[in-house]
């Protein structure tokens, strides 16, 4: 049943591409108390993913949820999910800041800007 609350809520993410690609280092791991952790850098707070995850959990029918507002903590199919955010821009700022640096992007090697690329700025090329 862990498994199956985890593919959901993978799922579900998987679907809010914009919240998703803001994020960077996106990792899990199942910790000691058998709740799944969920962390990333920039992108939303955690709260604000925990609304989106529960909104779009909710429209696919799904009934065995609990959730707190203002909290980043879920229960899907009664597994508990953590949501960890590192340094998160929040989805307002992130909707709005312009040149916001896309993992895809940045990946794409036929997607040429003028502007350098984040291993040139580290790199000095």
């Amino acid at each position: 049943m862990r498994y199956e609350a985890f593919g959901r809520v993978l799922a579900a993410l998987a679907a809010e591409t914009d919240a998703i690609d803001s994020c960077r280092d996106l990792s899990w791991w199942l910790g000691a108390d058998h709740a799944w952790n969920i962390e990333w850098r920039d992108g939303p707070y955690a709260h604000e993913l925990a609304a989106l995850l529960l909104d779009r959990l909710t429209d696919s029918g799904l009934d065995d949820l609990a959730h707190h507002p203002g909290n980043s903590t879920l229960q899907v199919l009664g597994t508990p999910f953590v949501l960890h955010a590192v340094d998160p821009l929040g989805l307002d700022r992130m909707r709005t800041r312009p040149g916001l640096w896309r993992l895809s992007q940045a990946l794409d090697p036929l997607h040429h800007t003028s502007a350098r690329r984040p291993w040139e700025e580290l790199l000095g090329g």
